[in-house]
């Protein structure tokens, strides 16, 4: 239990050993969640300073799973798979830079004997950098406190100089500062975070096809795109609390958590392309002449739209456990605003005024939700041999979710519905170049699933899961990135297999997963997505330097995959531009030298050696072979 780490003040402070030398480690900075604690589970773990992925770039970020993006990293994306919606009731809607932010709720908080800071660094040829630096220590046994500062920037891999482009594209900044703090006799916990994000990212619209595309890709870096200097921005920011205060023991606690969150989105262009501007229709309506920009309603030479979200919300709640069941019941209350804005040229001014310049106004619409949820959870279980689950939450005459879960060793089933409303940018959009006035049906999703977890001997491990999903009334962005409602159901089923197997220092780790969408024209998945790496690990130099050497392989097999609209930020469907499948394979070395984990990699060694370029998203390339190097380096004292 974390009392039992925390009670002792001298430990506040040091491990002696025989020489009174002070020794810290990765064993004497912990680590936990304030889940964890929530759910009854105090067992801090030692930090993990294992090599595994450390060259993968889906453990680069905050969210692993396979992503669609623009071609480098912390660029827009997408899940490649087909997620079901973790949040019922209003929300704004815009979610291309999730991957790469902080997740408040998810956050692990510390217990230090000393102080303790980690860099962590990667760096590519062709421009790729991840940074992030963090401190955290105890101010007394039971209170620790920490920050950590995170950035992410990329290289443009596309676009003639010509147009005065700068290399860098992409921005993005982090920052989270985190406590913990538990009472003296230890009744009382509180967990509190805030983190900031803030990303500046270059749009170029992808490859201009109405060139010669075949002959803009053999000059790869000149291949000629839509846009000379549009921008996306988006900051966020969350203020998220926790408190947990035993009324009896873990049979009974109150629990609150507040959370207040801000989200401001930009789309900028001060300068729009003469080509892209059409015929004049009517007065101030101009048509477009690509997909980015369909028509100008407000202005035919800047844009600047905005949404700007605020929610905070309440969460009230008992929850308790024992040896054989927990339990968990909630009210949730949250207020929610959001406000649209656009520019439009004010009309009727002297000509003397106009030739100076267009004169803009700012306008805009505002919204205000106020919203009551009910929910909770139950488990009932035995040991690690059998447990049945549920849990469900309900929007006061709206949304609901529900799920249940039954599980027998290494096997389960589970089935799970959820009612969701349509977001916000769905329902509702002012944009210069598009505005639409929705008035959504709920979506109704249905999830059937199955699956066995299980180690065979000591040298494998076995995960199989597979589901069937049902989605009714779905709202997607169809091919004029306009949202849509569609009137039948959506079908589809996946199943994935992930083998692990090691004979002394060669290990052979496989993940692949199958997608059939024939019932599911608007659902946009590769039908095979596969990553294989083949490793041989050990110690070297009297176990002064452990290394693994490796090969990695990753494929996702040919499909419409979904475009982008930089304009509302969304990932669209399309029917034009199939992705082609394609492997990208790395040849990478991880190794461990005391206190640093570094690797060094050359990524998609086999560029050009079947095709000049490939893509992840129409009209966006992916990367070109680089050489990657990446190192995290812990203080303990």
């Amino acid at each position: 239990m974390l009392c039992l780490l925390l009670a002792n003040t001298a430990a506040v402070a040091q491990i002696i050993d025989d020489t009174t030398k002070v020794i810290y480690s990765p064993k004497t900075v912990l680590q936990l969640y304030e889940q964890d604690v929530l759910n009854g589970r105090y067992e801090a773990q030692p930090i993990d300073t294992s090599l595994n992925n450390m060259h993968n770039e889906r453990y680069w970020f905050n969210d692993t799973l396979f992503h669609q993006h623009l071609g480098n990293i912390g660029t827009a994306s997408t899940p490649m798979i087909f997620q079901m919606p973790d949040k019922i009731g209003v929300r704004l809607g815009k979610n291309i830079f999730d991957r790469y932010a902080y997740n408040p709720s998810r956050l692990n908080y510390f217990d230090t004997r000393s102080p303790y800071t980690h860099l962590y660094y990667i760096q590519g040829s062709r421009g790729e950098q991840v940074f992030e630096a963090l401190h955290t220590r105890n101010i007394n046994p039971r209170w620790n406190f920490g920050v950590a500062y995170q950035i992410l920037s990329a290289d443009q891999q596309v676009g003639p100089a010509s147009q005065g482009r700068s290399k860098g594209f992409l921005d993005n900044q982090s920052v989270k500062a985190f406590t913990h703090y538990r009472s003296e006799n230890e009744k009382y916990d509180l967990f509190l975070n805030y983190t900031f994000m803030k990303v500046e990212e270059i749009e170029t619209g992808g490859i201009d096809t109405t060139a010669s595309i075949t002959e803009a890709l053999d000059r790869f870096e000149e291949a000629p795109v839509y846009l000379d200097q549009a921008q996306n921005e988006e900051s966020r920011n969350n203020l998220h609390l926790m408190q947990i205060y035993r009324l009896a023991k873990e049979n009974l606690k109150v629990y609150h958590v507040l959370d207040y969150y801000r989200q401001r989105n930009e789309y900028n262009d001060d300068d729009i392309p003469d080509a892209l501007i059409g015929a004049n229709v009517s007065g101030q309506l101009f048509l477009g002449n690509s997909y980015l920009y369909p028509q100008f309603i407000y202005s035919s030479s800047r844009t600047n739209d905005a949404t700007e979200y605020k929610e905070l919300e309440n969460t009230f709640g008992l929850t308790g456990s024992n040896k054989l069941s927990s339990y968990k019941a909630y009210v949730k209350l949250r207020n929610a605003g959001i406000q649209y804005e656009v520019i439009n040229p004010i009309l009727g001014l002297p000509d003397s005024v106009l030739q100076a310049g267009e004169v803009f106004e700012t306008i805009g619409r505002s919204g205000n939700f106020n919203q009551v949820f009910i929910g909770g959870d139950i488990r009932l279980f035995y040991k690690e041999l059998a447990e049945i689950t549920g849990n469900a939450e309900y929007q006061l005459a709206g949304d609901y979710r529900i799920k249940g879960m039954a599980r027998l060793g290494g096997a389960y089933g589970s089935l799970e519905r959820v009612l969701y409303s349509p977001s916000q940018v769905q329902n509702f959009m002012v944009s210069n170049h598009y505005s639409w006035d929705n008035d959504f049906a709920n979506i109704v999703i249905d999830r059937i699933g199955a699956g066995i977890h299980q180690k065979i001997g000591k040298r494998q491990y076995v995960k199989l899961d597979g589901n069937y999903t049902n989605i009714k009334r779905l709202v997607f962005y169809n091919s004029e990135a306009v949202p849509e409602q569609v009137d039948g159901n959506q079908r589809f089923w996946s199943g994935t297999l992930s083998h692990n197997i090691f004979f002394g220092p060669v290990h052979l780790n496989n993940v692949v997963a199958y997608h059939n969408t024939d019932e599911a024209d608007k659902i946009r998945m590769p039908d095979w997505v596969w990553e294989s790496k083949a490793y041989i690990e050990g110690p070297l130099f009297k176990r002064a330097l452990y290394l693994q050497l490796g090969v990695q392989s990753t494929y996702a097999s040919a499909y419409n995959a979904y475009q982008f609209m930089p304009v509302t930020q969304q990932f669209f469907v399309q029917d034009n531009f199939s992705v082609q499948g394609y492997p990208v394979v790395d040849v990478f070395v991880n190794g461990d030298i005391k206190t640093v984990n570094f690797f060094l990699k050359m990524s998609h060694i086999n560029a050009e050696l079947s095709e000049p370029v490939y893509f992840l998203t129409p009209l966006y390339p992916g990367m070109r072979r680089s050489f990657v190097f990446g190192l995290n380096w812990r203080f303990f004292d």
